[in-house]
């Protein structure tokens, strides 16, 4: 890897004690997506300005435009953001180009441990390369792929009745994919007060990462490995095992048999939006969206219930998802910058954090003996983020993206070819890509 010597210098001379004082106030910009947790860190950046004097701008994108405009951003040394919550895929590139500060330095001056946060959320966020102490981000939100159903639906006596005579067991929240595609499989078409329903929502979009996110959460627990553990970027039968092959083929089996006509392109807010309307039992989406399904008056209220990603035959994983904050090398604001992320990590102000909406990476607060019983979800957030994995943070990873979403999609949606052939080409199209990267 390149070591940006100019960078590391500049976050050393940057270590600050204490928050900027009012005479020394900046404009800050912080670039994120534009989602709701987006707008309950604007009303948590309130405290900041209040006690350092700065002024905070944010730069929200939509998720499908999000990568495209902040990357573009990085690459062409713009001056819009000063500090950046960019995708965990990110952290390669940025730190090989030297795109974000390297914080170490300014991480010891300041008494900000990585220990101290969640350790999936240090790897995915934080790291690179993967598994060493280099840091170029603090983990901001986590977040993982999980599913909501309708527990008011669940609950109701004719249905489980019924269920249970055509299953032989009762309904309630899957143990396994298998029972979680026969739940969507049995509510696929029926009728609840008056209207037909659907299955189950899940992640089909093409154009950005989303049948990609979707499909991995089948993937992972059917034995699909990245690579070689004991040889880096060997790829064949690991990401084409046959057990890779029998994910794949249940995840097209769950679109075929179990989801809304005319989901052929959806993810989060496609998802969310069937969801909220009442028309699916089941919900696979990212953590992100359980504070909006809880306060909403449609499935609210004790409506909805929440469950990790189920096992399955090799074991039970969960797609991450989440954010860590950096400080972007072409700032002209990076004393400012350092100066908010050392505010955010502060214990109090991640507690407030979760209270707002957002989900905290910080140990202090997770791990609190009231934040189980804090929110319906709460749980079912630590539960997940105890079983992720993530896709490569390989300074390549668009083009590795962009590889996936095409034979994930030609496969799943447009029923081309088989499985097997589908991820036989997944690892022509990355043994290529890494070929070219020097890395074989």
């Amino acid at each position: 890897m390149k070591m940006n010597l100019m960078m590391t210098a500049a976050a050393g001379a940057l270590l600050v004690g204490g928050l900027s004082s009012a005479a020394q106030a900046e404009d800050l910009t912080l670039c994120w997506a534009a989602w709701d947790p987006a707008n309950a860190l604007i009303e948590l950046s309130k405290d900041f300005e209040k006690q350092s004097g700065n002024t905070m701008h944010f730069e929200f994108v939509p998720w499908p435009n999000f990568a495209d405009r902040m990357l573009n951003e990085l690459n062409s040394g713009g001056k819009l953001c000063d500090l950046l919550i960019g995708d965990s895929q990110w952290i390669g590139g940025a730190a090989e180009n030297g795109q974000y500060l390297k914080l170490n330095d300014f991480f010891d001056a300041n008494g900000i441990k990585m220990a101290d946060f969640i350790p999936a959320t240090v790897t995915g966020y934080a790291e690179w390369p993967k598994g060493t102490p280099n840091y170029y981000a603090l983990p901001a939100f986590g977040d993982v792929v999980g599913w909501t159903y309708r527990k008011d639906w669940f609950d109701r006596p004719e249905i489980q009745a019924e269920f249970k005579t055509k299953y032989g067991r009762d309904l309630g929240v899957p143990a396994t994919l298998e029972e979680l595609r026969d739940i969507a499989q049995f509510f696929q078409g029926r009728d609840i007060d008056g209207k037909t329903v659907y299955g189950a929502a899940i992640y089909t979009e093409r154009g950005s990462e989303g049948i990609t996110m979707g499909v991995t959460n089948a993937l992972y627990n059917y034995g699909f490995q990245y690579e070689n553990p004991a040889k880096p970027y060997d790829l064949e039968g690991f990401v084409n095992s046959d057990g890779a092959v029998a994910g794949l083929e249940f995840y097209k089996s769950l679109y075929d048999t179990a989801t809304p006509p005319g989901s052929s392109n959806w993810y989060m807010g496609e998802d969310i939006d069937a969801y909220k309307s009442g028309q699916v039992a089941l919900q696979m989406n990212f953590a992100f969206v359980w504070p909006g399904v809880e306060s909403d008056p449609n499935v609210g209220g004790g409506k909805s219930g929440y469950f990790a990603n189920p096992a399955g035959p090799a074991g039970q994983f969960a797609q991450l998802g989440g954010q860590g904050i950096s400080v972007v090398a072409n700032s002209d604001h990076q004393q400012a910058a350092l100066d908010y992320i050392k505010w955010f990590a502060q214990p109090s102000v991640q507690t407030q954090w979760w209270k707002l909406g957002g989900y905290s990476a910080l140990n202090a607060v997770v791990n609190d003996p009231g934040f189980a019983s804090s929110q319906p979800y709460a749980q079912t957030f630590l539960d997940s983020m105890a079983i992720v994995k993530d896709f490569w943070a390989e300074p390549a990873y668009a083009d590795l993206l962009l590889a996936m979403q095409e034979r994930m999609h030609n496969y799943v949606v447009a029923g081309q070819g088989t499985a097997k052939e589908a991820l036989d080409g997944v690892v022509q199209d990355w043994t290529k890509i890494f070929t070219d990267e020097g890395k074989l």
